[in-house]
């Protein structure tokens, strides 16, 4: 049996983890390391565009700096809808035969307090730890675990995003 290696463009614990469970889920034989690469956007993502180019980025860069069969890439940003700031999540994965393939989970609104800070010039993570006196909430349930009382939490949040990625391969894969 062929093993997938799979490099996940961060460090970060919600995202390696969900990425590992799912795609272990579908490929019981994949391995996956964990390497920082650059987004090539904002430390703290103000458009839906910008967050998808940050993930589609972060997965193109995991392939450039290892020899994985794929690069994933999650990122985290906000944008404005109707003067109301949203999170938004974007995820990717790039293929060696250069195949891209992207998608978005979960969108919700923040509280002024939040998105004011955030539209001060400051990242939603450590905005976060304040406004929920927690340390890493990024690493952790992240604003939409706080925001949605524990109902949902960051890793599975991003594992949605990566169950659209590997549906989508293997759509791909049955052409």
């Amino acid at each position: 049996m062929t093993t997938l290696l799979v490099a996940i463009g961060t460090q970060n614990k919600a995202k390696t983890s969900a990425v590992e469970k799912v795609i272990r889920a579908y490929f019981p034989q994949a391995s996956f390391i964990h390497i920082n690469v650059e987004s090539g956007v904002a430390a703290q993502p103000l458009s839906s565009e910008e967050t998808r180019q940050g993930a589609i980025n972060r997965a193109k860069n995991t392939l450039q700096y290892t020899e994985a069969d794929w690069g994933v890439g999650l990122e985290g940003g906000v944008h404005l809808i109707d003067k109301e700031m949203y999170c938004c999540n974007w995820g990717a994965v790039a293929l060696r035969d250069g195949t891209v393939i992207s998608s978005a989970g979960a969108q919700f609104v923040l509280p002024f307090e939040v998105a004011s800070e955030v539209l001060g010039g400051q990242e939603l993570g450590p905005v976060m730890d304040v406004f929920a006196k927690k340390e890493n909430t990024r690493h952790n349930e992240g604003a939409i675990g706080i925001f949605s009382n524990g109902l949902i939490d960051r890793q599975q949040m991003f594992e949605h995003i990566v169950t659209l990625l590997v549906g989508q391969i293997m759509y791909l894969d049955r052409k």
